[in-house]
């Protein structure tokens, strides 16, 4: 017979007096319900005293172990530092929890407890407001989520800190210390150490009611989300590009809010409230135009249809040429640094789809068909499959009404080729070497 394999929970442990107090109640509660407990601790390379945190912490477990709790400690250091400009609480954060989920599934955990409590709640809620915060902001953190197949859950969030400290003295456990919660340049730590007090204060009730005002924020950004999820299916095609027209239709408050939550399902991040206002302001039907959002992301305008895309953007080439490809020759693009030199060949299109084509800046979310029997997909996982080098992915789009006919560095759409595979039009991009423009023959006008 095959052994059951037995549970196994994860808790988040720094060593601190919330996560020790977590960590031992786990464990007692897991000795009688047969389970495995495995301590998750974070080094994260920022003070010398984590050295010794971590040597720390594998005595603490191997003590408790020798008492015949179903205990084991796992560990690591994060590497890297924080870019000039970045915050440091941020990138402590995002590689924690990297971290602690990598760790949990390595393991074999399904939970991982959090020990934040009510206390820590309310601090969040106030932070979130400080930082002009919507209802996703204010919600502060869930009591349970899933992240990557993994049960985030914190237990005590509805707990005082106070109940917290009558557990570690009636248990005569003893926390680590860290230095770090006295720096005042941190903002939790200026709200705790300065605001807290004086607010606590003046009203004694805070605490409770800021963690109720989570409880209501969590609920309208539930809303807010079926809402949206409403508003967005007529509105969303296949690729993730969101129709303007039927956009602007709905009221103003539910454009913000089907707009943030188009973003995020296309992103996977938040779109900054600037980004937000500027794009409500800005967008327009018929009009083409693209607006960064943060760092190497984007949004484009085009066919009047918004559309997400990341990585570098190259300059705009104007506004969509009208071109006649019908014919063999090389033809210069308006607007774009380089021609598109057109030849007979193999698996070529039939003049007649280009007799009136566009030249169109790449707006994200485009299809393409490398071959006939293959599906159409992503220029990006195109790019990849055929090892098109970034600089040879510059130049124009062209396309047949909704059609994508040309990709440079990828050629026609399979989908365009003339149904006779010996005969038709080959297209070939020639951008300008180092920007110079040699003399080309002008493209014949569109027929009509």
């Amino acid at each position: 017979m095959t052994a059951t394999p037995v549970a196994t929970v994860a808790v988040a442990f720094s060593g601190g007096r919330d996560s020790l107090a977590l960590l031992h109640a786990t464990c007692r509660a897991a000795d009688s319900l047969g389970l495995q407990v495995v301590a998750l601790h974070i080094h994260h390379g920022l003070l010398p005293e984590a050295d010794g945190w971590v040597r720390w912490a594998q005595r603490l477990c191997a003590r408790w172990r020798r008492r015949g709790w179903p205990l084991r400690l796992r560990w690591q250091r994060l590497a890297g530092a924080p870019a000039g400009g970045d915050s440091l609480e941020a990138w402590a954060r995002a590689g924690r929890h990297a971290a602690l989920i990598r760790l949990a599934q390595e393991e074999g955990a399904d939970l991982l407890l959090l020990a934040q409590h009510r206390r820590d709640q309310a601090e969040t809620v106030l932070l979130q407001a400080l930082r002009g915060g919507g209802p996703a902001g204010l919600s502060a953190m869930p009591s349970t989520a899933l992240r990557q197949g993994l049960i985030w859950s914190r237990p005590w969030l509805d707990q005082p800190r106070e109940a917290i400290e009558a557990y570690l003295r009636q248990h005569r456990l003893r926390p680590l210390e860290d230095p770090s919660n006295n720096d005042l340049r941190l903002d939790r730590n200026r709200l705790r150490l300065q605001v807290w007090p004086a607010l606590l204060a003046a009203f004694g009730y805070a605490e409770v009611s800021l963690a109720a005002a989570a409880r209501r924020a969590q609920e309208a950004r539930a809303a807010l989300a079926e809402l949206a999820a409403l508003d967005l299916a007529p509105l969303v095609d296949g690729a993730g590009r969101l129709e303007v027209a039927g956009w602007r239709c709905l009221s103003a408050a539910r454009q913000a809010n089907a707009l943030r939550a188009w973003w995020l399902g296309e992103a996977g991040s938040a779109l900054p409230e600037t980004s937000v206002q500027r794009l409500l302001a800005e967008v327009k039907p018929g009009k083409a135009a693209r607006w960064p959002v943060g760092a190497g992301q984007w949004c484009a305008l085009y066919g009047g249809q918004l559309a997400q895309a990341a990585g570098p953007v190259a300059p705009l080439g104007g506004p969509p040429a009208a071109l006649d490809l019908s014919r063999p020759g090389c033809w210069r693009v308006p607007g774009w640094a380089g021609a598109v030199e057109v030849s007979e060949g193999p698996r070529g299109a039939p003049p007649a789809l280009l007799q009136r084509l566009q030249a169109c800046q790449r707006s994200g979310g485009e299809r393409f068909q490398r071959a006939a029997r293959s599906l159409p997909r992503s220029l990006k996982q195109q790019f990849q499959a055929a090892r098109v080098p970034e600089q040879g992915r510059s130049g124009p789009l062209l396309w047949a009404g909704e059609q994508l006919v040309f990709v440079p560095g990828l050629g026609l759409d399979a989908r365009c080729w003339s149904a006779d595979a010996a005969a038709g039009l080959v297209l070939r991009w020639c951008p300008d070497p180092a920007g110079s423009a040699p003399p080309l023959s002008a493209p014949p006008k569109p027929a009509g």
